[in-house]
């Protein structure tokens, strides 16, 4: 995927070291390979970004999961919509800065993702009707 000069800009003048974090986009597009997906339009900008700041990257085709919209389809307008591309390489550059924030952290705190307590019938911040 060739990224804009903005984009790509953003990529050549980051300071910062985005090479430990993993990244694995989950494709949920109807189409099948090698059928054009709009949706792996899409991805395919955000996985370049990614991979020019060193992130490892990987994706996996799910399955149909819904319509959604046609970025790729020819006359769409899709690739040259300014709208979309932002936001995607927003989306792609908030992503990055918390997986580092993350990682840099340690990991995520444990309080409210602890899958033995729910199991055991913790629902944190749901009301227990059993003190009504």
């Amino acid at each position: 995927m060739e990224l804009s000069k903005q984009q790509q800009d953003l990529c050549n003048t980051s300071q910062w070291d985005f090479s430990h974090p993993k990244a694995l986009f989950i494709n949920c597009t109807l189409k099948r390979s090698p059928a054009m997906s709009h949706t792996d339009g899409l991805l395919a900008i955000s996985k370049t970004i990614m991979e020019k700041n060193r992130v490892q990257v990987d994706a996996a085709w799910l399955g149909e999961a819904g319509p959604g919209p046609s970025y790729m389809a020819p006359g769409s307008g899709g690739p040259a919509n300014d709208f979309t591309n932002r936001n995607t390489t927003f989306m792609t550059w908030n992503l990055m800065h918390i997986a580092k924030m993350i990682k840099d952290a340690g990991g995520l705190p444990a309080h409210g993702n602890q899958r033995a307590s729910w199991d055991a019938g913790c629902r944190f911040d749901f009301d227990n009707p059993d003190y009504r």
